[in-house]
């Protein structure tokens, strides 16, 4: 291909990119070192004849905007919007390990912090949703590439009906069934003899419903994947395993499963940028007061009648390293293989 052809082929999408990937990026980066100018004040001497003289501090209207019209980035502070107790909370975790004894007081103190809690609750999502997806997809194809194919159109339908359904309005669903007036609700409660029991008191049973979602949710994605792997699936291995006396077990594990690891690599590379990025189940379960993720917590910051610009965007960078943390092994891995293979 000529280098012009390949230019004029290749502009579209990078021209894409760097309008709304690149350029977003290097916002953000630029508003997390900018903090907001601080009000400029003034100090008015007002004088009565009956009380006196009063030094009162009031605001500089003009000067203020002045200021901000200036520089509407704001004052540069650095990295210290990072290190702040909203986000790293630098000092407060060095006087944490040095005060405590043990890591679960380390832990429990840490949780006290709202970056660190919003990084539990999205680190325990993602490592344990992301596995069971991709674990329950493989098997749903499996069983669903074996049945007749007389059923296998009704079978595949029921199937992506989950991730077909929005996930707000998913959440919403599963939302209601745990309230007390839903099915399971009522069941815990008839069970538990327990009129007053709720399920949403409970912080524990929030994030074990919120990653209940997550599975039943993105699970159908990862069947469909591996489900179109199959059909390229050579059948002359598995029928030479057969010959061979290989069970269904050995088949899968030394066959199927090796010709499908480039689609698990891509699953679970989509599954690790996707639960890293929970936010809907939170809104639709209504569990800010039990979980909140890092999105949740970026989204946090910019509503109120103050929008805090400068936080948020601390949080969206941290949110960026920590996903570009957890994708590195995978295409580290992949770029080894691809490697290996030319």
């Amino acid at each position: 291909m000529r280098h012009s052809t390949f230019f004029w082929f290749v502009l579209p999408t990078a021209t894409a990119m760097i309008l709304f990937i690149a350029l977003p990026i290097i916002s953000v980066l630029l508003q997390s070192v900018h903090a907001p100018h601080q009000a400029v004040l003034v100090e008015v001497e007002t004088c009565t004849p009956l009380v006196g003289c009063t030094v009162e501090t009031t605001m500089d209207q003009e000067a203020t905007k002045a200021l901000r019209d200036a520089q509407p980035l704001g004052r540069f502070v650095g990295l210290d919007i990072f290190f702040d107790r909203g986000h790293l909370a630098v000092n407060e975790v060095k006087k944490i390990i040095n005060n405590s004894n043990t890591w679960n007081e380390i832990f429990t103190q840490l949780s006290n912090l709202p970056f660190y809690r919003a990084m539990a609750f999205t680190l325990t999502f993602t490592f344990v949703v992301t596995p069971f997806v991709i674990i329950f997809g493989f098997f749903i194809a499996i069983g669903v590439n074996a049945i007749s194919s007389y059923f296998k159109g009704l079978v595949i339908f029921f199937s992506l009906l989950p991730f077909v359904v929005t996930q707000l309005i998913g959440a919403l669903v599963l939302f209601w069934m745990i309230d007390s007036r839903g099915i399971l609700g009522s069941a815990v409660q008839w069970i538990a003899s327990d009129p007053n029991l709720s399920l949403k008191a409970s912080t524990g049973v929030m994030w074990l419903s919120l990653i209940i979602y997550g599975i039943w949710h993105a699970a159908p994605f990862a069947f469909v994947i591996f489900y179109a792997g199959l059909q390229t699936l050579p059948q002359d291995q598995i029928e030479a395993a057969k010959i061979d006396g290989a069970s269904r077990y050995q088949q899968i594990r030394y066959i199927v499963i090796p010709h499908l690891f480039p689609l698990i690599t891509f699953v679970a590379l989509i599954q690790l940028m996707d639960n890293f990025r929970v936010f809907e189940p939170i809104v639709g379960f209504n569990a800010s007061a039990h979980a909140q993720s890092l999105s949740w917590f970026i989204f946090n910051d910019l509503g109120g009648e103050t929008r805090q610009l400068s936080s948020a965007a601390a949080s969206s960078v941290l949110t960026i390293i920590g996903v570009s943390i957890l994708l590195f092994p995978v295409l580290l891995r992949t770029w080894r293989d691809f490697r290996e293979q030319t």
